[in-house]
């Protein structure tokens, strides 16, 4: 049971992460069929996102990889999205999980966010921004204020970052790889603050368990990636506007009977 949870979970992290429909959402509901004790889960959580987060430095390698000056420039902007994260998960990330992380909440979010991605479709401003060498230091920082709402579970990292940067003036394209490179340092940060927050012995099965989720993790992100980046190219964020609203639906509907 231990190797088809991990499986499950890996698979659920690496399709939901960076689409705009919340990994950390999709998480909470299969937790409640697929799990482990309570200490281990926080570790594969971890674990599992480093999966994904990995799969994005491969698939962007020569443009992610701080090694040339139009790269480190777009590192400086990352740095400024990250920061209103890296506060605001400090000074009061355990007690929104404390408070928050529960299905209705989940269901609540999703809903709410799948009509804002219908906004940000219908009402986003004219494109000024089609290439992230555009993107000003003062959108990076919006952006990453924005950010701070994916701190909801069910409201999408992804969906969050995404809206934001359209309504900054981002093209699809642009706003969508904006959120994967903003996702390696803000999930690096927050894995890393939750490492030394969360003490665990592990075992040599813990272990296959956390590499079985890793692996799954990375593969399944790897290829979502590339298919959600050809998607986008010449077709809306309505269809995930629409299942978040239908899932969000299905999940109130449930957890109240």
């Amino acid at each position: 049971m231990a190797v088809i949870s991990a499986l499950v979970l890996g698979l659920v992290e690496g399709i939901t992460e960076f689409l705009p429909v919340s990994s950390t959402g999709h998480l909470i509901l299969f937790n409640e069929w697929f799990s482990f004790a309570p200490e281990f889960t926080k570790m594969f959580d971890i674990v599992i996102q480093l999966g994904a987060i990995l799969a994005v430095l491969v698939v962007f390698s020569k443009r992610v990889l701080p090694r040339t000056p139009s790269n480190l420039k777009l590192w400086k902007r990352f740095t400024v999205s990250v920061i209103p994260a890296l506060v605001i998960g400090a000074l009061f990330g355990s007690a929104i999980q404390k408070a928050l992380f529960n299905p209705t909440v989940v269901a609540i979010a999703l809903i709410v966010g799948g009509v804002f991605l219908l906004v940000a479709e219908r009402f986003r401003p004219k494109q000024t921004i089609t290439d992230l060498g555009q993107m000003s230091y003062g959108k990076a920082f919006a952006i990453g204020c924005i950010q701070c709402f994916a701190f909801i579970p069910g409201t999408s990292r992804s969906a969050a970052t995404i809206i934001g940067a359209m309504f900054l003036g981002a093209s699809r394209t642009a706003a969508t790889e904006y959120s994967f490179f903003l996702a390696v340092p803000t999930i690096a940060a927050a894995s890393a603050y939750s490492l030394l927050k969360t003490p665990v012995t592990l075992s040599g099965n813990d272990f296959a368990i956390l590499t079985i989720g890793f692996v799954t993790a990375f593969a399944s992100a790897l290829v979502v990636i590339r298919l959600f980046l050809q998607y986008i190219r010449n077709k809306t964020f309505a269809p995930f506007a629409y299942y978040r609203i239908v899932l969000g639906i299905v999940v109130l509907i449930f957890f109240a009977r």
